[in-house]
């Protein structure tokens, strides 16, 4: 049997015929650039998260820019950041000039740690930094603890950025993800919940003059009309097929993946509890399972996982490796280690498996049937 980690093939097949009509719409009226379908996109997923503006741009990554840049964040601001993520929720921040401040997690949801969110501002403030926005991030799927985040970002007059990459589609206590940040943003990378056939993000807010911000920005700081440059802006579009690709998985996504996946969820949680600790959902959260990761005693209990698994020809995938403190690219900023005991142990120790909502149930079975084998459980 072949396994894949996330198989967009079979998603394919399940909606070819949408996908390829909705494709040959654009191939055949030639818009390439700007096209009907990404206006059509943009207010569906506006419509979808709850919000009033939705700008799609070139990926997930600009998304987080973008939004830093309508702010006017940049040389001498600082800006707190999971220590747990992707290398981008990071990078975005040094890439406009300001200093990222990486805070621990919560051991178990793997979400920023609002009281170490806390503990870090307090810090910044004492040695006379200037703190001026959190970028909180729904890993792997569910929503960052933003009832309590938003007490902090409050208290301390912060910009609160939630990077939604990872949790299109999921909700906490009935709202949405994208809706939870002053702006908040997603990306459309293949992979990803909600994805399209290329690179490709949305940035999502109700502010009228950031929402017109970040629309310049993306278009090389255009002015009223195209060759009317009124700042300095970046090149960040979703191209029309992008767009289409979205549209037709659009229906597919919400009724059909979003709840197979929790069914899926459930049947990986019974098959592994008691042998690896199993993710954790709190109580009101709906996740769009980014990805399924579980935890294991020890670094090298997880090697030899990896290494068994791929003899028996089932892929997994490591999310991530290395803290962000830890990265070589922010080696300037001299990160003590002992401020990030659970983002340490969990780069140690997390292992990603093959997930997706194609899966069938005798998948499922034969991984956990190599699992077991594999620890000894």
């Amino acid at each position: 049997m072949t396994f894949e980690f996330r198989d967009l093939h079979r998603q394919y097949v399940a909606i070819k015929d949408e996908i390829d009509c909705r494709i040959q719409s654009v191939i055949d009226k030639a818009s390439f650039i700007h096209g009907e379908e990404v206006s059509e996109l943009e207010k569906l997923l506006a419509e979808y998260v709850g919000v009033k503006h939705c700008i799609t741009c070139a990926n997930g990554t600009d998304a987080l820019e973008l939004a830093l840049m309508a702010w006017g964040i940049g040389e001498g601001d600082i800006v707190f950041v999971p220590d747990f993520t992707f290398f981008a929720s990071g990078e975005v921040v040094s890439a406009v000039g300001a200093v990222p401040v990486f805070v621990d997690v919560d051991k178990e949801t793997y979400n920023m740690s609002p009281c170490a969110l806390e503990r870090m501002i307090v810090q910044v403030e004492s040695s006379k930094g200037r703190p001026r926005a959190v970028i909180a991030v729904d890993l792997f799927g569910q929503t960052a603890d933003y009832n309590e985040i938003r007490k902090i970002t409050d208290k301390y007059d912060l910009l609160l950025l939630e990077d939604g990459a990872q949790a299109f589609g999921s909700k906490s206590c009935g709202r949405r993800a994208c809706s939870f940040g002053n702006i908040s943003t997603t990306s459309f990378f293949p992979a990803k919940p909600f994805g399209c056939y290329g690179d490709g993000g949305a940035v999502f807010t109700d502010n009228d003059d950031w929402a017109e911000l970040i629309r310049s920005y993306c278009v090389h700081g255009k002015g009223s009309n195209k060759y009317d440059n009124v700042r300095i802006g970046m090149n960040s579009r979703l191209d029309t097929i992008q767009a289409a690709v979205l549209l037709a998985k659009y229906n597919q996504f919400e009724n059909y993946e979003l709840n197979f996946i929790q069914e899926l969820a459930v049947d990986y949680n019974s098959r592994l509890e008691g042998i690896v600790d199993i993710p954790v959902i709190n109580e009101g959260n709906f996740s769009s399972w980014a990805q399924y990761t579980v935890k294991v005693r020890s670094n090298h209990e997880r090697e030899k996982l990896v290494s068994d698994l791929k003899k028996a020809g089932i892929p997994t995938a490591v999310y991530y490796p290395k803290p962000m403190h830890s990265q070589l690219a922010f080696r300037e900023y001299k990160y003590s280690d002992n401020n990030y005991p659970n983002a340490n142990s969990l780069s140690s120790t997390v292992i990603s498996l093959p997930f997706h909502p194609y899966m069938k149930e005798n998948e499922v079975e034969l991984i956990v049937k190599e699992i077991r084998k594999s620890i000894g459980r």
